[in-house]
């Protein structure tokens, strides 16, 4: 048996997140006591009326397949809702539903970069930007992204990155895993690039709804010249505590649209019909709770940030959006992964290396905060006895 790979998966490395879940849990099995911030996922349940659709759904035999891209009610309900919100018009024609976020990213590198086009995306980032770039057999351009201007693209490094090979441009704000919201001014810089370059602009907009201190997450889809070069990337995990139900979506140029409906066809037929159920409810039904839960996430934020910044020799920037704190570890001397082992097995607190998120990541630490308040203060403790030690 040839036991050859073929090139486009031998660059794929296990998503640190997931890796560092596994050894968690490896460890809680002999009987550690872990506490977990490594994993981007809330701690609330989903919300009750939106389990009760999908069980309904199920009992009521809404079972079966659906439109590869969609159901066509839920599809116009997220084109009227993400439209309002983000200041566009979106048309049903323009909406493909996908299960999961993840699938709203590849489908469309796959649908538009081939082999030597150039993906400029951010470093530190989430790594299935590499991962997709990667099997596309486009050309990873990482650009660096800068503390010292809330973690927006080095904008001087983005400017020397992009040229006419540049297919694509893929930025995520609020930012995982740095919390950073890109700015209007920045957003017009990319835009400006991107129509110079003719290029597409891939806008993973997951965490668009947790926003904090009255902060918005502007869309580049709103500004002028950019609707019909924009890739928006959605969906349900993070704003409906629903990670485990597995749907996105994507808000596309209605031809694009079209091509993303073909891969869904002919690689997962659809989505499960019951979710998209699911998510018509949390999309049409009351949104309080996810108020609720942002302004809770804001507090578990100040907890967690303010903790950090009282450890000698780390120094946290308040994030902005997202779910996650990146504290800077570099007057440890050591490196990231080496951090993150060492409070694992020492200290008993599982979390992620910066390098999980690309060598921009060096010298950094990502922590969730959708944790409970009591496990952010133990964890807190524990972390500020091993890095004392340490110093």
């Amino acid at each position: 048996m040839d036991h050859r790979y073929a090139d486009r998966v031998m660059h794929l490395e296990p998503e640190g997140a997931l890796h560092m879940l596994v050894r968690a849990r490896a460890l809680q099995a002999e009987g550690r006591d872990i506490i977990e911030f490594q994993i981007g996922q809330p701690d609330v349940p989903t919300y009750a009326n939106i389990s009760d659709a999908g069980i309904t759904a199920i009992r009521t035999g809404r079972t079966r397949y659906s439109p590869p891209p969609g159901l066509p009610e839920l599809r116009r309900a997220i084109a009227d809702d993400a439209g309002a919100r983000r200041g566009i018009d979106v048309k049903l024609g323009q909406v493909v539903v996908m299960p999961g976020g993840k699938p709203t990213l590849f489908f469309p590198t796959l649908a538009l970069v081939q082999p030597g086009d150039e993906v400029i995306f951010p470093d530190p980032g989430f790594p299935t930007y590499a991962a997709m770039v990667g099997v596309a057999g486009g050309t990873p351009v990482p650009v660096t992204l800068r503390e010292d201007q809330d973690f927006a693209f080095d904008l001087d490094a983005f400017d020397a990155a992009v040229s006419d090979r540049t297919r694509m441009i893929v930025i995520n704000s609020p930012s995982n895993p740095t919390g950073g919201v890109l700015s209007t001014e920045v957003l017009g810089h990319i835009a400006d690039a991107a129509i110079r370059h003719d290029a597409w602009v891939l806008s993973d907009e997951i965490y668009s709804r947790l926003t904090f201190n009255g902060v918005a997450a502007p869309s580049i889809a709103a500004l002028p010249g950019m609707r019909d070069r924009t890739i928006i990337c959605d969906g349900f995990s993070k704003t409906y505590a629903m990670t485990g139900w597995r749907l996105g979506y994507a808000i596309v140029p209605t031809g694009l649209a079209d091509r993303l409906g073909l891969l869904l066809t002919h690689s997962v037929t659809c989505s499960a019909t019951f979710t998209q159920l699911a998510a018509l409810e949390a999309v049409t039904g009351p949104q309080d709770r996810v108020d609720e839960v942002v302004a809770d996430y804001q507090g578990r934020r100040d907890l967690m940030v303010g903790g950090l910044n009282a450890i000698p020799g780390v120094s946290c920037r308040l994030p902005m959006g997202a779910m996650y704190a990146f504290p800077n570890i570099s007057s440890f001397g050591r490196p990231s992964d080496w951090i993150a082992n060492y409070l694992l097995e020492t200290a008993g607190v599982a979390l992620l290396p910066g390098t999980s998120f690309g060598q921009g990541g060096e010298g950094y630490l990502r922590l969730c905060f959708a944790s409970s308040r009591e496990a952010i203060r133990q964890g807190l403790e524990r972390i500020t006895d091993a890095l004392g030690a340490l110093a």
